[in-house]
């Protein structure tokens, strides 16, 4: 029997226990499976909550999720460690999560530790979908945590950004924006049409539909967990690209910086709408993922030892530990671009940062929209499919979604995640230490593009030299363009030609000829 009158290693801690993850096919969920099985070896089952997918059953899904690089380190060194990842039917979405009678009745039985992941995290999520899988997902993953016969820890994912309505958000709970029990009733029982008409009015202040919901979730945990069952709320900020564990720089998606250094690398992001003086608060997967864990152990600490079962909270953010401006990030993804460029560019990386939105928009008509209509129409010349204008258009709708958070600067105060980190033994340093305080930046993101070429882009990473060799083409031909256009701009002012005639003269044109549409 473990012993819990004493502080006890992290990995003892979850020997002969079972674990139940929601979200376990995410990004995070994936980070927190595989750091589970490698460092917890006495841990005895992780069920994960799936749904068949694609034509796909259980198995095949848990397959996919294992099969990316993220795993192979496990695979090598411990790979029946697999055989303990066992799926459960299920749907957070929907009431009971989906689960059948059989298997909510075995996860009551077995399961000791929960963690709640799941989350749509799209901004643009219609306003009762976000409640179903955000709100309302989350009440009922607390109604199963109620019933578990021997539950050690409930912990809840959440997000720093759930607070934007304040300038410093501190790690506790705050009051209600909305009662989420009449919210979770409002959608249920209200059409879908008149809902995302209301929706503006109805998540005022908040930005999305992803910052009110969650927000309501946090709310819900607190409300039916708070002296009765062990629960954790930790909210990360921005999650990017792994540090080294267990490899660096893995991501499978292009949220965050990782997005910014793939757009500004392939040559197609110009021009970013934000402040360069603001600092943003990103956490990388890895680290997020040893903080779920450490609050998890000392909460189940707490359970075995007969304390008060309130409910803790944490933020998971980089406040005051690794901070950087957007501006220096841009700067510093210029100089990584030399270093580590993409296989195939648009242009020579480059662009900049603006915080005026009209000087904005004149770059995306100029540098993003023009260039791409030009390209498409070569392709299409060509018999090949238009792609750029199409994502030019996913980038200036990201960029606007973003502009919410990249114009804005908040405090995500993490005195206590950073005191627990003091908390453990010395032999859980090398695996559960955070550590972030020697991380080098500019070696971390040059890391992440290294992922976000390998992971994301599938390219050959042995291919760097041809690939610095086109970027310096680029560079020459992008010098060359310049020249040429101030030397026509210079012939222009020579010969005194009307340059307001001319460009009233264009757009004259270009107005008839939408007219004409």
């Amino acid at each position: 029997m473990t012993s819990w009158e004493e502080t006890i290693p992290i990995p003892q801690c979850f020997a002969g226990k079972n674990v139940f993850i929601t979200g376990g096919s995410g990004f995070m969920g994936k980070v927190l499976i595989d750091k589970l099985l490698r460092c917890c070896p006495d841990l005895k089952t992780i069920y994960i909550l799936l749904r068949p997918k694609k034509g796909r059953n259980l198995e095949e899904r848990i397959k996919l999720i294992c099969d990316v690089p993220l795993f192979d380190k496990l695979k090598r060194e411990h790979p029946s460690r697999l055989q303990k990842i066992v799926p459960v039917a299920g749907d957070v979405s929907l009431l009971g999560l989906g689960l059948s009678d059989e298997s909510r009745s075995m996860l009551i039985k077995e399961v000791n530790i929960i963690y709640h992941v799941a989350a749509s995290v799209r901004f643009d999520d219609p306003l009762k979908d976000a409640i179903f899988m955000n709100t309302r997902g989350t009440r009922e993953a607390v109604h199963l945590a109620e019933e578990v016969e021997n539950l050690d820890v409930f912990l809840h994912v959440s997000t720093t950004y759930s607070h934007t309505d304040k300038e410093v958000i501190e790690e506790k709970m705050y009051p209600p924006i909305a009662d989420w029990r009449e919210t979770i009733k409002t959608a249920e029982n209200t059409d879908s049409h008149i809902l995302n008409v209301f929706t503006p009015h109805f998540i005022n202040p908040f930005p999305n539909t992803y910052t009110f919901t969650k927000r309501l979730a946090e709310n819900v945990v607190y409300d039916l967990c708070n002296g009765r069952i062990p629960a954790v709320i930790v909210r990360p900020s921005i999650v990017i690209s792994t540090i080294n564990d267990p490899i660096p720089g893995w991501t499978d998606n292009f949220n965050g910086p990782v997005g910014m250094l793939v757009g500004g690398g392939k040559g197609i992001l110009r021009s970013i709408y934000t402040n360069p003086d603001v600092i943003p608060d990103y956490v990388p997967a890895d680290m997020v993922i040893k903080s779920l864990i450490l609050t998890s152990w000392a909460k189940a600490i707490e359970t075995h030892k007969g304390e008060r079962l309130n409910t803790s909270i944490y933020n998971a953010s980089n406040n005051n530990v690794n901070n950087m401006t957007l501006g220096d990030m841009v700067e510093m993804g210029a100089k990584i671009a030399w270093e580590v460029p993409f296989n195939t560019i648009l242009w020579y990386p480059g662009g900049a940062i603006t915080k005026f939105y009209t000087v904005h928009l004149l770059k995306v008509i100029l540098y993003h929209l023009l260039p791409a209509l030009f390209i498409d129409g070569l392709l299409k010349l060509f018999g090949h499919k238009p792609i750029l204008l199409k994502i030019q258009r996913k980038i200036y709708i990201a960029n606007m979604a973003l502009q919410f958070y990249m114009t804005r600067e908040w405090t995500f105060v993490n005195n206590k995640i950073i005191k627990l980190e003091t908390s453990i033994l010395p032999l859980d340093e090398a695996d559960f230490g955070l550590g972030k305080k020697d991380l080098d930046r500019f070696e971390y993101f040059k890391s992440a593009a290294l992922g976000a070429k390998r992971y994301l882009l599938k390219e050959d990473i042995n291919c760097m030299e041809q690939a610095k060799k086109n970027s310096q083409r680029m560079y020459v031909l992008s010098v060359a363009c310049k020249i040429l256009w101030y030397l026509a701009i210079a012939h222009f002012l020579i010969n005194k030609i009307n340059i307001l005639d001319l460009l009233g003269h264009l757009v004259n044109k270009i107005i008839l000829y939408l007219n004409n549409l």
